[in-house]
């Protein structure tokens, strides 16, 4: 059984505990907040083991010899931290995404992760979704890429303002950059297979705060752009043209579906549900993992996370955001 600990039980952590339920041979055995009786009241809520045991200190939690894994999902600044805290106590950490603010954060864990042969994984959804593998054949389709889109934009301002939230709170790890284009800077390293050279970047801000970004970018003939928005909505899609057709993904951050079209031929609908939910093929992978003694996942590596990071980095420097 691999016993997982929550650090920093919030909302996200939430659909996190639901779908570990769901997971054959996990459980969660304990979760950390601000205050002990916080981590009660997320316990008595949400499904997880016989006499959970609930922290009002995230390093107690680390302390706790029973727990194999950790769930980090504190907000994104806290991340380097508390990982490099968790992999010290020899605990596994699976990371809510961006894994870290920068390419030298993540270099940083990344070495501690290897030195120490400890597991860690940034949770990057979109590549254990069922369709995952179905989206990766049908870019084999088509020939040589000459345009990659990926563009996540929400129209959530409003809602976000007014809540606390640390996505709208001046400093460090906050803004849409870092929350949405994680995940489009991550299909982009994914398709490339390393970073593409940035050309130009458009940025709005709110109270300094960056609400949208467009960035184009290049990498040898292949034009790119990034795109991610809190302050309007536009189709949630990744959209990659080759020399022999187009690929459309629907809901990049949460694929289900997409569209293939190959010139000459009819279009291809490619649909594969979620067997759980979003959450569900990444924990089932992480554990598995974890059952075979590996330290670091093939399809979300640590050079992985170091490349998206140091994507988004570029894109940072240039409308200053560091």
């Amino acid at each position: 059984m691999i016993r997982f600990g929550i650090l920093g039980a919030g909302t996200i952590a939430r659909r996190f505990a639901r779908s570990l339920s769901k997971v054959e041979g996990a459980e969660l055995v304990a979760a950390s907040r601000r205050t002990r009786e916080r981590a009660q009241g997320f316990l008595a809520e949400e499904p997880c083991a016989p006499g959970a045991r609930a922290y009002g200190s995230h390093e107690a939690l680390l302390a706790d010899p029973d727990i194999d894994a950790i769930y980090l999902s504190l907000p994104h600044a806290l991340h380097l931290p508390w990982a490099l805290r968790a992999i010290e106590a020899g605990k596994a950490v699976l990371c809510e995404k961006p894994a870290m603010l920068t390419a030298a954060d993540m270099s940083r864990v990344a070495s501690l992760a290897r030195g120490r042969g400890v597991l860690f994984m940034e949770a990057m959804k979109p590549r254990f979704v069922p369709l995952h593998e179905a989206l990766l054949d049908a870019l084999d389709e088509l020939g040589d890429i000459s345009y990659v889109s990926a563009s996540l934009c929400n129209d959530v301002l409003a809602s976000l303002r007014g809540t606390g939230s640390y996505h709208l709170t001046p400093g460090p790890g906050s803004g849409v950059l870092l929350d949405c284009g994680v995940y489009c800077a991550s299909w982009i390293e994914e398709i490339l297979g390393e970073k593409p050279r940035l050309r130009h970047v458009d940025c709005r801000r709110v109270d300094a705060i960056d609400v949208y970004v467009d960035a184009r970018l290049e990498w040898g003939s292949t034009d790119l752009r990034l795109e991610c928005a809190f302050d309007r909505a536009t189709p949630r899609a990744l959209t990659v043209v080759g020399s022999l057709g187009t690929l459309v993904v629907e809901d990049l951050h949460r694929p289900q579906a997409a569209s293939l079209a190959l010139w000459g031929k009819q279009p291809r609908r490619i649909e594969t549900p979620y067997e759980v939910d979003d959450f569900h093929g990444e924990i089932r992978h992480f554990t598995s993992l974890m059952r075979e003694g590996m330290t670091e996942s093939p399809l979300m590596t640590l050079e992985d996370s170091i490349c998206t990071a140091a994507l988004l980095d570029d894109i940072r420097l240039s409308i200053d955001l560091t």
